[in-house]
C-alpha cells in the first residue's frame, strides 16, 4: 500500500511558479552570476506520463551545456529519506491516529477508507501528513515518478557519467513533514479532499509548466493553500531561502551546474529567480 519512493510525489505539492514566459520559452532558464559564473536552473514536474514526452527541448540543451546535475536531494539520499519518512511517518505500537487527530476528522476518514476497503488497521497506524502523501501518490493518478523530470534527468546522467549532487540533506527534505505538530499534520491531510477548480488540474499546471508560466503556477499555489499559507511557505519559501547559498557556490564553483527543483520553487516574489536577480545574478528564460 505505501511506497519508500513517496517524497518523491510528497513534492508534487511544490509544482508552482515561475516568471510568466513568452510564447516558445519552457521552464529553463539559463543564471549567469555577478561575478561571471553559470548555471542552468530548471523547474521540474516530478511526476509524468508518457503522453507528456517529448521534454520541452531547453531540458536537454541545459543538460549538455551542463557537467553536473544538481536536485532537490539526490537518488541515494531520496532512497535513505523514503525508508526514514516509512518509519517517521508510523505511530510507535499502542498509540493510534485516533489518538492525535478531531473525531470529525478520524469518522470521515473512517468511512472514506471503508469505502476504498482499507481496514481500519492499515490507516490507523500512519500519521496525518503520510496519509495526505499516500492520497496523493503519482500512481494513483496514471503518472509515474520514473517518467518525471528528474527521473528522465537521472538516467540521461547515468548513461553520460555526470555527476549528481542534492540542494538539501536527506534530515532537511523529510522534516518538511515529520517535524509538523499533530494540528499541522491534520491540516495537511484535510487539505487533500477539499475540491480544486478546473484550473487548479494537474492537466492546467502541466500545461502552464510546459510553456514555463510561472507567475500563473505561483498564484495557483497560493490559491490552493489559501486554507493554510504556513505550509506553503514551510514546503516553499522556506527551503528556497535554505538553497540560495548552496546554488551560489554552484555559480562559483568553476563548473556548470544544471540545477533542477519542483517548478513551484522558482516564480513569485520568493522564488528561485527573484532571490537570485536579488543577489545580482542575470536571468534568461530558454
Amino acid at each position: 500500500m505505501f511506497s519508500g519512493k513517496f517524497f518523491v510525489s510528497a513534492l508534487l505539492l511544490a509544482l508552482a511558479a515561475v516568471e510568466a514566459g513568452a510564447e516558445g520559452h519552457s521552464c529553463v532558464w539559463k543564471v549567469t552570476g555577478p561575478k561571471g559564473g553559470t548555471l542552468y536552473l530548471g523547474g521540474s514536474v516530478h511526476a509524468l506520463s508518457g503522453s507528456d514526452y517529448p521534454l520541452p527541448a531547453a531540458f536537454n540543451r541545459a543538460f549538455d551545456a551542463s557537467d553536473r546535475i544538481a536536485f532537490e536531494v539526490d537518488e541515494k539520499t531520496l532512497q535513505e529519506s523514503g525508508r526514514a519518512a516509512d518509519r517517521a511517518g508510523r505511530y510507535r505500537r499502542g498509540d493510534s491516529l485516533k489518538n492525535h487527530v478531531d473525531p470529525r476528522t478520524y469518522e470521515y476518514l473512517r468511512r472514506f477508507f471503508a469505502i476504498l476497503k482499507v481496514p481500519e488497521e492499515k490507516y490507523a497506524s500512519y500519521r496525518p501528513w503520510y496519509l495526505a502523501l499516500m492520497l496523493q501518490a503519482p500512481q494513483l493518478h496514471g503518472l509515474s515518478t520514473d517518467l518525471g523530470v528528474e527521473g528522465f534527468l537521472l538516467r540521461r546522467a547515468r548513461a553520460n557519467h555526470k555527476p549528481i549532487t542534492g540542494l538539501e540533506s536527506g534530515r532537511e527534505h523529510m522534516a518538511v513533514f515529520s517535524e509538523l505538530s499533530d494540528r499541522e499534520s491534520e491540516a495537511v491531510l484535510l487539505l487533500t479532499f477539499i475540491p480544486q477548480e478546473e484550473t487548479d488540474s494537474a492537466k492546467a499546471m502541466t500545461a502552464a509548466w510546459r510553456r514555463g508560466d510561472a507567475d500563473w503556477l505561483a498564484r495557483q499555489i497560493k490559491k490552493s493553500y489559501a486554507d493554510f499559507p504556513a505550509f506553503a511557505a514551510r514546503v516553499i519559501d522556506q527551503r528556497n531561502r535554505n538553497w540560495i547559498p548552496k546554488i551560489e557556490r554552484f555559480l562559483a564553483s568553476g563548473h556548470t551546474y544544471f540545477v533542477v527543483v519542483g517548478a513551484g520553487h522558482l516564480g513569485g516574489p520568493n522564488g528561485l529567480l527573484a532571490l537570485l536577480r536579488a543577489r545580482g545574478c542575470r536571468i534568461e528564460q530558454l
